[in-house]
């Protein structure tokens, strides 16, 4: 998150976010789906907090509860009852994604503060005392650090995923008081995939008046996880959440996000486009101008998505075949995302 805004600087008096009295000072949320092995390994670090036990508390959100995942967390509760950490199993009967999961999470912890990861992720042992110490200054929310580990030469995958290292606000490492989540409705639940609901609770605390605050040393390590070949063809789907983001917070998505449309997917599809209808209608030249031009554009997209990435020859065959579908899977879900949330998204 960038240093407090002009804008929002001034306003920030208008989102009361003083400190609570009480013993419990921050409850973590951690919403899960199947991933007991993952969420262990979480829990686990969790667990080993610099914090005094007593002064926090941990919300597991099972979106789509299983017998494996609620009996890590009744393992763990059991484990560390004695120190005086409360560890809570929370069904998500309605499986709703996790943006439904946070607001059930959130609005069950009872502490002033709360600490948002995922059951990805490996939070520093400090990561809690850290993440409390930046909202000292009365912040509203702070955002940490996010650690993305990568080879030398990661996967098309690999890469999109370090991503969040870059990320202004991110639910893998955020510290929001509950005041603040309060005042602007928690996470907006049409955002049913993991994608842009932390954007647009961060959009929407800057619009309330709050101040974000930076916790660069409150760390969390996301390794990635293992994707299925073709990964990036199944996460074109997200340009829907795109287009419900820009119609909430237009102006906010054109200056940190986007500011226009991806020209070069329109590029390639017009070319695919008009050399099947010249081809249709009998006109062989324009039709093979039309594809030298479709291959040129796809080709410039495929070299440019393989920069330093890994030469693997299965990822190779990967990152081709993905580069000639990836434009018209785009296009397609941006615009049915626009008609959807009725905004002019392109």
């Amino acid at each position: 998150m960038n240093a407090r805004d002009p804008q929002t600087a001034s306003a920030s008096r208008a989102l009361p976010c003083a400190l609570d009295a009480s013993t419990l000072d921050i409850s973590v949320v951690v919403p899960t789906w199947r991933r007991p092995d993952l969420l262990e390994r979480c829990l686990d670090a969790l667990t080993k907090q610099t914090l005094e036990p007593e002064r926090y508390e941990i919300v597991i959100c099972d979106d789509g509860p299983d017998d494996a995942t609620r009996e890590v967390v009744h393992h763990y509760a059991a484990a560390h009852e004695a120190r005086g950490l409360r560890i809570d199993y929370l069904p998500i009967r309605a499986s709703q994604g996790p943006a439904a999961a946070r607001n059930a999470g959130w609005r069950h912890a009872r502490a002033p503060v709360i600490a948002f990861t995922d059951d990805d992720t490996i939070p520093d042992a400090h990561w809690l005392e850290r993440g409390l110490a930046a909202l000292d200054d009365g912040s509203c929310a702070a955002a940490g650090r996010i650690v993305v580990p990568l080879p030398p030469q990661p996967t098309d995958y690999e890469a999109d995923a370090s991503g969040l290292e870059r990320a202004e606000f991110a639910t893998a490492n955020a510290f929001v008081r509950r005041t603040a989540l309060v005042a602007v409705g928690g996470f907006d639940e049409r955002f049913t995939a993991a994608w842009r609901e932390d954007s647009d609770l961060q959009f929407a605390l800057l619009g309330s008046g709050a101040h974000i605050a930076r916790a660069p040393d409150a760390i969390v390590l996301h390794p990635v996880r293992p994707a299925q070949w073709g990964v990036s063809l199944a996460q074109q789907k997200k340009s829907r959440f795109e287009a419900l983001l820009y119609s909430k917070h237009r102006d906010l998505y054109k200056h940190r996000i986007a500011s226009g449309p991806p020209v070069a997917y329109y590029a390639i599809a017009a070319a695919a486009f008009v050399a099947v209808g010249a081809a249709a209608a009998g006109a062989p030249w324009l039709a093979c101008s039309a594809a030298l031009i479709w291959l040129a554009l796809t080709t410039r997209f495929f070299v440019l998505r393989m920069e330093g990435r890994s030469r693997a020859w299965r990822h190779i065959a990967e990152m081709a075949a993905t580069s000639m579908l990836i434009p018209f899977l785009s296009i397609y879900w941006r615009l049915r995302g626009a008609l959807s949330y009725r905004t002019w998204f392109l």
